[in-house]
């Protein structure tokens, strides 16, 4: 059998994303996980023994279905590094991200700051991502923005705001923390935006909030 360029696309695909499923498992939870069994729809002749070493167990070829199968119960792995007080936070922010939401159900923007919020950690809140996190082209969303005479970058750069002051009421975060979680690489840059948004320094206004 012939493959083309697509077929060939499409199976280095399946390859890479169950690959990248089980080196995710793994790293989440700090455990070599293998897998009780590995299958691929696809046909694949040649010598696998680099894959069987990976996975850590057989491959199958020409199988009904992709999939990676675990035995037991892999989903009750706790999760190595867990922050516990972090994980309570962000759920607290998306419960009320929420009840924003529904609140505001004719406006584009609670959508797109449901979209921004969880990219800020990574440094991936950008347009093109976000786009994407939606389900529509960048295109489409700068005519939604259009629309609500808002521009990506200011809803940012306000969702950044707003974010700051909620993470700094929350004495058990590091500073360092707070900056990382509104997608600064460096606490300098956090730094100059508390100032520009509010003339304040970080501290300062954690300080503030405590006091309000």
């Amino acid at each position: 059998m012939v493959l083309d360029d697509e077929d060939r696309a499409l199976r280095r695909g399946m390859n890479n994303r169950l690959t990248a499923i089980v080196r995710l498992c793994r790293q989440l939870t700090g455990r070599h996980l293998a897998p009780s069994r590995i299958s691929f729809v696809h046909h694949r002749t040649g010598d696998v023994a680099e894959l069987r070493t990976f996975f850590g167990c057989d491959v199958d070829f020409g199988a009904d279905l992709d999939q990676a199968v675990f035995a037991g119960s892999p989903g009750e792995t706790p999760i190595g590094n867990a922050d516990p007080y972090l994980n309570k936070m962000l759920i607290g922010y998306c419960e009320a991200a929420l009840a924003h939401r529904r609140l505001g159900r004719g406006s584009f923007r609670p959508d797109l700051e449901n979209a921004i919020a969880p990219l800020l950690p990574h440094g991936e809140a950008t347009l093109e991502t976000v786009a994407q996190r939606l389900g529509v082209s960048r295109r489409t969303l700068s005519r939604h923005l259009a629309a609500e005479n808002v521009t990506f970058s200011g809803v940012l750069e306000n969702l950044r705001h707003s974010l700051a002051k909620r993470y700094l009421q929350e004495q058990g975060l590091r500073m360092a923390e707070v900056a990382w979680l509104l997608g600064y690489q460096e606490f300098s840059a956090f730094s100059h935006a508390c100032k520009r948004w509010t003339g304040m320094s970080p501290r300062e206004l954690r300080v503030s909030a405590a006091q309000a």
